[in-house]
């Protein structure tokens, strides 16, 4: 039996055939960290920014890329989402370049055969990608930190959270 279930005994990619499984309640979350310039947060908090409302379009595309994650994971089922909940949060203390940040979490749930890790993590990475779109004309420099999956509920592994030991 193979451990990687995206592969088949051959060893070749396959999308994993659910249908044996049991529809139940799964919640994804994730969240990651744009760092940037304190000029460039200061500018996005007063709405400085030249192409609009920076927070509410990252928030619209993070929730549109949950809804089309199957079209761009290519192993990825394509599921009825629930809900995908967007939220941001400001880090005001400077990381050792001088930099603050904002920080994305993105929570995606269905009630369906697999998991939503994918639309969580594909929500939180298009936030920040959008931030970084509409803020790259004055700060080039900022990076994209710490995309992670943060915890997962329902199906048949239960509960994972990350830093509890299993």
């Amino acid at each position: 039996m193979n451990d990687l279930t995206h592969f088949s005994d051959s060893g070749r990619a396959r999308m994993v055939d659910v249908s044996e499984k049991s529809s139940t309640q799964r919640v994804a979350i994730a969240s990651g960290v744009l760092r940037m310039q304190p000029e460039t947060l200061a500018r996005i908090r007063a709405g400085k920014i030249a192409k609009g409302d920076v927070l509410t379009v990252a928030d619209v595309g993070a929730v549109m890329a949950a809804k089309r994650t199957p079209d761009i994971i290519p192993m990825c089922h394509a599921i009825a989402l629930s809900g995908v909940q967007v939220e941001f949060s400001e880090i005001v203390e400077p990381d050792a370049q001088g930099c603050v940040g904002i920080k994305v979490v993105t929570t995606a749930s269905c009630v369906g055969q697999t998991g939503v890790e994918m639309e969580a993590l594909t929500a939180a990475n298009v936030a920040l990608l959008t931030i970084y779109d509409m803020c790259k004309a004055i700060d080039r420099g900022m990076r994209i930190e710490n995309v992670q999956l943060e915890e997962k509920r329902g199906g048949k592994s239960g509960v994972w959270k990350r830093g509890e030991v299993r």
